[in-house]
């Protein structure tokens, strides 16, 4: 197929994954029309819809959908192979597109790619936050960053983070005035600030120590998705929080958050970047990984502690 022709199918699985034309034309760095000059284009050289448009968003039909899944990883091995043919193993190059979960920025970006693109500056990061979890081949994306428990099992994983936890914490105001909990049963009769799922759902804490388990009974006081407005309002003294320990750690020792209960916790694994092992790997990918692998055998080695 020509250059137009791959460009064209780029844009079908660009306005796909973004859900609009102007988000689409935004990633692809291109105007609106031309990328609605050229969805329409190819839908008339197929002869097939493959989107229905309203005025706030276009979605796929069901033609669109089989067609996007048959040219995902068409179009991946495509760019795998032409990327490796113009790419200097000591000095790779391309564009990494990852899927990651929402203000996870703060347990990999500082300590991994921030200096990643610093050793390979011709690699280029396109990132997308969501906190669903997606079909990351089905999507368009490279690789995905989940915790382990959310790899699918045939993924190929790669380590990110030391396992990690969730603590239960609140601010000295808040302690002063309710009490500080000294069993998680009296957590219920508490103020509390919940996560909300992407299901929708409260996720109710659901804490162990040794083989005790305990899950959160009573009604929140707030849920958020936004993990970090349930971090503020903790610090506001508006109730108790689950937070990950690495978020809070600062707030801890500054003595701006006790952490509570100290032998219970929400242990969650470790944080893991994925990507599928039936296809040729991207030397941009290949990179990350031999990268992220290195990191964490040099913080395991005696001398790195």
């Amino acid at each position: 197929m020509n250059r137009t022709g791959l460009t064209e199918l780029e844009i079908v699985l660009a306005v796909a994954r973004r859900g609009t034309f102007k988000a689409a034309a935004s990633e692809l760095e291109m105007s609106p029309s031309a990328v609605t000059n050229a969805v329409a284009a190819l839908e008339k050289r197929l002869g097939v819809r493959l989107f229905n448009r309203t005025t706030r968003s276009v979605a796929l039909t069901d033609a669109g959908r089989r067609f996007s899944e048959k040219i995902v990883p068409a179009l991946a091995m495509i760019r795998s192979a032409a990327e490796e043919a113009g790419s200097d193993p000591g000095d790779p190059a391309g564009m990494l597109r990852l899927n990651v979960p929402p203000e996870s920025s703060a347990l990999w970006y500082a300590s991994i790619l921030l200096p990643f693109l610093q050793r390979y500056p011709r690699i280029r990061v396109d990132i997308y936050s969501q906190k669903e979890r997606v079909d990351i081949v089905a999507d368009g994306f490279d690789a995905g960053i989940r915790l382990a428990e959310d790899v699918p099992g045939d993924m190929i994983a790669v380590r990110l983070t030391p396992e990690m936890r969730m603590i239960v914490v609140a601010a000295p105001a808040y302690l002063a005035h309710a009490g500080t909990p000294q069993a998680p049963e009296a957590l219920d009769q508490h103020q509390t600030l919940c996560m909300r799922m992407a299901d929708g759902s409260v996720y109710r804490w659901e804490l162990s120590q040794q083989q005790q388990r305990y899950r959160l009974q009573g009604e929140p006081r707030m849920a958020a998705s936004d993990m970090s407005a349930i971090h503020q309002a903790a610090l506001a003294g508006l109730g108790i929080a689950c937070m990950t320990e690495q978020q809070v750690a600062a707030d801890v020792q500054a003595g701006r958050l006790v952490h509570l209960l100290p032998g219970w916790q929400v242990p969650l694994g470790a944080l893991c970047l994925y990507y599928p092992g039936h296809r040729l790997v991207p030397p941009a990918l290949r990179a990350l990984s031999e990268f992220v692998r290195a990191q964490r055998d040099a913080s395991a080695s005696p001398e790195a502690g």
